[in-house]
């Protein structure tokens, strides 16, 4: 049996805003739009929910005031994707992001935590995230104990591509005196 490549409609940013205005879907509904697609978002399980707690905690501590700290709360990406990533690191700004969802030049430091998503972050998201232009993502890899930083996008791929593991330390490129221990997160 072949399967067949049927035509989709893509939507736009505007259309999926008015959708969840008038109840199109449940509050609590775990969604996402990618590139015109409604993408439904895996369950956020108990090692994930641990490792964005660690990740809040640790950069509320180091880096306090001189970042907004967006936790799994959307990003404005372009006129079709509206991602939702776990942690976001953004640029201080006054009324807290509450008049637009942070754009790509509002955002310091992005990360995805990842177990059973983890083909779908490196395969779709983070090509998604250099062709915007985010400078430096990492992606968390709960079943490998791994970190993954992006940086230096080109593209749709990242120039700089480096495994962090347990026993590394990582220095932040927007704040190079502030260190993450690998194992402070994982």
């Amino acid at each position: 049996m072949t399967s067949l490549l049927l035509p989709t409609r893509k939507i736009t940013l505007e259309t999926y805003h008015k959708m969840a205005e008038i109840g199109v879907f449940n509050e609590d509904e775990r969604i996402e739009l990618i590139r015109g697609e409604i993408i439904e978002m895996s369950p956020v399980g108990l090692k994930h929910a641990t490792c964005v707690k660690k990740l809040n905690q640790l950069f509320a501590q180091k880096l306090g005031i001189k970042i907004i700290l967006g936790v799994q709360d959307p990003i404005k990406l372009n006129d079709n994707s509206e991602p939702q990533p776990d942690l976001v690191l953004l640029k201080p700004k006054s009324d807290f992001y509450g008049t637009e969802h942070p754009k790509p030049e509002d955002i310091l430091l992005l990360i995805e935590v990842a177990d059973s998503s983890i083909e779908y972050d490196r395969q779709i998201k983070i090509p998604l995230y250099a062709e915007n232009k985010i400078t430096e993502v990492w992606l968390i890899d709960i079943n490998e104990t791994l970190i993954q930083v992006y940086q230096k996008p080109q593209g749709k791929l990242y120039k700089n591509i480096t495994n962090y593991q347990i026993n590394d330390t990582i220095n932040l490129t927007c704040f190079p005196d502030c260190q993450i221990k690998v194992n402070k997160v994982l």
